[in-house]
């Protein structure tokens, strides 16, 4: 296999992206982030991308665990690809040092924006500003796939000094650590008819049924994945969440982010 995409999403916007750049590249697999944090890097792949969303405007715990699994002899190309729904910050750099502590060279890093997902602050866009975006992102892929395809090396795409300061190293620093426990404010509200869909969608195993109801174990990812494809919209974060229109990538189904 000359590429291998390990993918982490929760909603569908970085395994659009992922598919997306396979599709370019050819010859690429997909596999799943989780997973292979739980099974190992076992293949050797002539180039390596890391495809994610920006959570608190950095990696999320679970990317971040992932990369400093990474060794220099699993590939001759590492780049990254950040998808977020406001601005990147420091994230592809946080990524940068991750590997660097490893012995492993980022070549590149990009970042393509794309719709949010946190119901805990904000709804799901327009679906005319969805589709704004889903266009820039095709455009940004073809970019990111020419970039592959030559082998380039790149500096990582970040935002301004002040940002990536203010956000990344203090906002981030003392949020992150928190992400697991952050599940504290979950709960399903009399909508649930314990079909189960949220634990099977929860790529860390963090929810048990227990009397039929969801039960969160405090190893959160933070990917909402549980809040947005629930089918009756029963599983809400604080008392904000009821009343916001749910968001999933239009290009992926359910079945797509069942655990195996």
């Amino acid at each position: 296999m000359e590429t291998t995409l390990y993918c982490f999403s929760g909603t569908g916007n970085s395994l659009v992206v992922a598919r997306d750049i396979a599709a370019g590249l050819g010859q690429t697999e997909i596999i799943p982030l989780a997973r292979a944090l739980r099974e190992g890097v076992k293949n050797r792949s002539e180039r390596i991308g890391i495809v994610f969303p920006v959570y608190i405007w950095g990696l999320p715990l679970v990317v971040a665990d992932f990369l400093k699994k990474l060794k220099p002899s699993d590939a001759t190309y590492f780049f990254a690809v950040c998808t977020y729904g406001g601005f990147p910050a420091g994230t592809l750099v946080q990524a940068r040092k991750l590997l660097a502590a490893n012995g492993v060279k980022l070549s590149a890093g990009f970042g393509v924006k794309m719709p949010g997902n946190y119901a805990p602050l904000y709804g799901a866009i327009p679906e005319e500003k969805q589709a704004q975006l889903f266009a820039a992102e095709k455009d940004k892929v073809q970019k990111i796939i020419r970039a592959v395809k030559e082998r380039k090396a790149a500096s990582p795409e970040k935002s301004s000094f002040v940002i990536n300061y203010i956000f990344t190293d203090i906002v981030y620093k003392f949020s992150a650590p928190h992400m697991p426990v952050m599940d504290s404010k979950f709960m399903a509200d009399d909508k649930c008819n314990s079909c189960g869909v949220c634990a099977r969608v929860c790529p860390a195993k963090n929810i048990e049924l227990k009397d039929g109801k969801p039960v969160w174990l405090h190893r959160c990812f933070q990917c909402m994945a549980c809040l947005q494809w629930c089918p009756v919209e029963a599983i809400q974060y604080g008392e904000a969440t009821a009343k916001r229109k749910r968001y999933r990538h239009p290009g992926v189904k359910l079945d797509d982010f069942l655990i195996e």
